[in-house]
């Protein structure tokens, strides 16, 4: 897994989430609302312990706190794992414009 942060902003607002190649993205205004999302998504792939348990760290019950700590110093939380041979990225960044 690699963790890479890229950018500004202060971590409070909307934040968009993504799984690269498994989920579109989507916007939510609540951060903690969008990682449970994430978790769930990401606890339906097949994924090996570690990756399992290092997503749990980042999108499981309680992780919005660590979350915003990188969207503050960063402004995004890019993380990537293997499934099938093929690599793709967990993202969490600030919306550009307002969740509905």
């Amino acid at each position: 897994m690699m963790i890479r942060g890229k950018g500004g902003g202060d971590g409070r607002g909307p934040v968009t989430v993504e799984i690269e190649g498994v989920t579109e993205p989507a916007m939510f205004r609540d951060l903690a609302k969008a990682l449970d999302a994430l978790w769930v998504s990401l606890r339906a792939l097949p994924l090996g312990s570690y990756q399992y348990e290092a997503y749990k760290d980042f999108f499981g019950p309680d992780a919005a706190e660590r979350v915003a700590e990188f969207l503050e110093r960063d402004g995004r939380l890019d993380l990537s794992f293997s499934m099938s041979g093929r690599s793709h990225l967990v993202r969490v960044h600030r919306a550009k414009k307002a969740a509905a």
